[in-house]
């Protein structure tokens, strides 16, 4: 048997072995929680998100995932779930230890034999079809219940691309099935770091000119270069804390896979200072599109 780590805990608060299996779905690389065998684990560490559903669903899993006995320990911070951890671990049948420590909650629990509730939670968490937006989507992926007002805005204002692109954090895959409604695109990469996210993408665009790929962009992740253009609704939180570099990051690798003369279409929060990253990186930027709170700016190579 094995230990199972989900997520990047801090060092100081819950300890793992170095050989811990990494079963989070953003970080590029690691395994399915899913795909762990019944009760094949002997210890996990969940640094559990924020979301209750999603947490609930993890939880679930996890519990389902380790021997009868063995331990859980389960941490997030108080006001990002970590109030309702213990709650919702003796709700799954567990008698959880609580302990406060550095604005976090950490529960630690022994696996109960029959662990009550799991198939539930599993259930509510899992990948699921949304009729009215027509597609396959999960809780935890970005927007995963409605339509981003962020995104609408950036399909409505879109022209009909040309050649070969990519979309820089792609989600379900709504952006780029907008931009494959153009018959004039040839090749488009659509890229997340959220696997969820790119396991939904995958069956949201069953397009053949899409190519769907699994990868932090934070890295120097190889990317297609010398593109017609590439779209993007960045990402501007990391962890729950807003991380305005997120985006400045993207607007960079955006600039490096746009030949002479490419376009990056892309869509922010107003109040996002990306003007001056996009000055220093482009030939021309224009804004196109200003309501909502948000942003659309057109920016040729």
């Amino acid at each position: 048997m094995s230990h199972a780590v989900y997520g990047l805990p801090p060092v100081d608060l819950a300890e793992t072995p170095d050989t811990a299996l990494q079963v989070s779905p953003v970080i590029v690389g690691s395994s399915r929680l899913e795909d762990v065998a019944d009760a094949s684990l002997e210890g996990a560490t969940v640094y559990a998100p924020a979301g209750t559903i999603e947490r609930r669903y993890v939880l679930a899993h996890a519990l389902r995932a380790l021997a009868p006995g063995a331990r859980l320990t389960a941490l997030a911070p108080k006001d990002r779930g970590g109030a309702r951890l213990a709650k919702e671990l003796a709700g799954f049948g567990c008698v959880p230890s609580d302990m406060p420590k550095r604005h976090h909650r950490i529960c630690t629990v022994a696996r109960p034999a029959e662990p009550a509730g799991l198939g539930v939670a599993i259930d509510e968490g899992g990948p699921r079809h949304i009729d009215n937006l027509a597609l396959c989507t999960q809780p935890g992926v970005f927007s995963w219940d409605r339509l981003d007002p962020g995104t609408a805005l950036l399909m409505h204002r879109l022209p009909a691309l040309k050649g070969r692109g990519v979309d820089l954090g792609c989600g379900l895959g709504l952006l780029g099935r907008a931009v494959l409604g153009s018959s004039a695109v040839t090749e488009i990469t659509l890229i997340d770091l959220d696997r969820r996210a790119i396991e939904m993408a995958k069956r949201n665009v069953s397009d053949p000119r899409a190519k769907i790929v699994w990868g932090d962009l934070r890295a120097a992740s190889a990317l297609p270069t010398g593109l017609d253009f590439a779209v993007s609704n960045p990402p501007f939180h990391d962890g729950g804390a807003e991380d305005q570099a997120l985006g400045k990051i993207f607007i960079q690798r955006a600039a490096d896979s746009l030949r002479s003369g490419g376009t990056l279409w892309l869509v922010a929060n107003a109040h996002l200072p990306y003007e001056a990253t996009l000055r220093e990186r482009f030939r021309s930027v224009e804004t196109v599109a200003q309501e909502g709170g948000y942003k659309v700016f057109e920016a040729r190579r």
